[in-house]
């Protein structure tokens, strides 16, 4: 799939909650959805400042002229072989998962009684989850995912329970049809994409990996040794 088509399923939903990328939504859609990967769209992918340099890493390791290409893309949101090139001294991969579990400061907040309640939410939200459709309608999609829980010196994932995310507004949807069975990514409250199989075994596995290495930090500061990913 065309990358800057790609990247705008996966950023736009925290861009559109004012969270990362440029203040200009609107452009950000209409470079992006048509897959347009000129000038214009690579100054606003370049203001996301988690995934762009990420991206330059995974180019750099692979030998890939343009952090935008799709399979490069693909490698930071989902996970694919180019991460097995592109890996850092301290284990991490350029992951999203990575950038959520070990780079940004709220897994360490869990520690904290006072905020443990609303770093695992935005743990959950900012990472990219998979789920199975239940329903579908015209701008809203049901289904089933595990939701992240804590319990004092892990993160894990429970049990399956049902959530309602968009896939569009006003008539107008960033991915193709969608049919009760299919698994997609999820972030924030938008689903990103219908998942392959390979797509979806990946994802899964590479959020195992960084929710590892972050159990083993925590687990280390609440005073146990790092627990092992079931």
């Amino acid at each position: 799939m065309n990358g800057s088509a790609l990247f705008l399923r996966y950023a736009y939903a925290p861009n559109l909650l004012g969270y990362c990328g440029p203040a200009d939504t609107g452009a950000l859609l209409e470079f992006g959805a048509p897959g347009r990967a000129g000038t214009g769209f690579r100054a606003l992918a370049k203001q996301f400042e988690g995934a762009w340099p990420q991206l330059r890493t995974i180019a750099a390791a692979t030998g890939t002229a343009d952090p935008l290409d799709g399979e490069v893309v693909e490698a930071y949101w989902i996970g694919n072989r180019l991460l097995d090139r592109a890996g850092d001294a301290e284990g991490g991969l350029p992951h999203h998962s990575f950038q959520v579990f070990c780079l940004y400061p709220w897994a360490n907040l869990l520690l904290d009684e006072r905020r443990t309640e609303h770093a695992l939410q935005v743990l959950d939200q900012c990472r990219i989850r998979w789920g199975r459709v239940i329903t579908v309608s015209a701008d809203q999609v049901v289904a089933e995912s595990r939701p992240l829980v804590w319990d004092g010196t892990r993160l894990t994932l429970g049990v399956p329970c049902r959530e309602t995310v968009n896939r569009g507004f006003d008539g107008v949807s960033l991915i193709g049809p969608l049919h009760p069975g299919d698994w997609v990514s999820m972030h924030w409250n938008w689903v990103c994409d219908r998942l392959t199989t390979a797509q979806l075994v990946a994802l899964r596995h590479y959020s195992a990996y960084h929710l590892g290495l972050v159990n083993q930090r925590l687990g280390g500061r609440a005073g146990t040794s790092g627990p092992r990913i079931q």
